[in-house]
């Protein structure tokens, strides 16, 4: 877990309604994030549980994620945070997700697209913002974006919310937007000088592409998409009235 991806499920845990019980896909913590990769004082008062294809440190429940034991409606939050990467059949993930989301249920996710080959136990899988969108296209209001360079971005992310939806659905979402993308410019102002030495050496040597990487990594853009389905307009309607 990279600190951006932590960044954004903290801030998604503010600003979403995110009822519990949590899920969390991947939850295993590997060698070097014992502790750190711990997401659960992010959701306190909630039931938490941590699962994972394999035991281990933060694991509570071996799941395989394509076909999870839990009854449909079954979970308030779900998240994957660089899971799914690691998931052949990653299509079936995404529907399990929904299948097991409760009517107003919310799903969180960051994956890597521009990143290392890293094997836990392997890895099949880098999704474009496009994909991302797509797959997340049954949530009555989400938003996916990534971080980086528009033409290599390191990070694709998103969150998504199961209709029917409350009134004030899309107004959390843009806060979450809005809410990363100042931590994001915090994060580049405070760099401090040896980091700002250090990246001006390292661009010596890259290519373009890899400067245009560097100089892009704390930038982020982002879709809000609504269901404009009867369903869900009317749902917002009599919440708003």
């Amino acid at each position: 877990m990279r600190d951006h991806n932590k960044a954004f499920c903290q801030i998604a845990a503010e600003t979403l309604t995110c009822p519990g019980p949590v899920i969390e896909f991947g939850s295993y913590q590997v060698e070097g994030q014992e502790g750190y990769a711990n997401l659960r004082a992010m959701f306190p008062g909630r039931k938490y549980l941590g699962c994972d294809m394999r035991p281990g440190l933060g694991v509570d429940r071996v799941e395989d994620v394509t076909a999870i034991h839990m009854p449909d409606h079954s979970a308030g939050t779900v998240l994957c945070l660089e899971t799914f990467e690691h998931v052949f059949e990653v299509w079936k993930a995404f529907d399990e997700v929904y299948r097991i989301l409760q009517p107003g249920g919310v799903f969180v996710i960051t994956s890597p697209f521009h990143f290392r080959i890293h094997g836990y136990p392997d890895d099949y899988w880098r999704m474009t913002p496009s994909c991302l969108r797509r797959m997340m296209a049954g949530y009555d209001a989400r938003v996916t974006g990534w971080q980086g360079h528009h033409t290599t971005p390191h990070t694709v992310m998103g969150a998504g919310i199961k209709g029917p939806l409350a009134s004030d659905s899309a107004d959390r979402l843009g806060q979450l937007v809005s809410r990363y993308q100042a931590w994001l410019a915090d994060q580049e102002r405070t760099l401090s000088t040896w980091d700002r030495i250090s990246r001006g050496l390292g661009r010596i040597r890259r290519s373009k592409g890899e400067r245009r990487q560097l100089s892009a990594y704390n930038h982020a853009e982002f879709h809000l998409d609504l269901d404009p389905s009867p369903r869900a307009l009317l749902e917002l309607s009599s919440q708003a009235a």
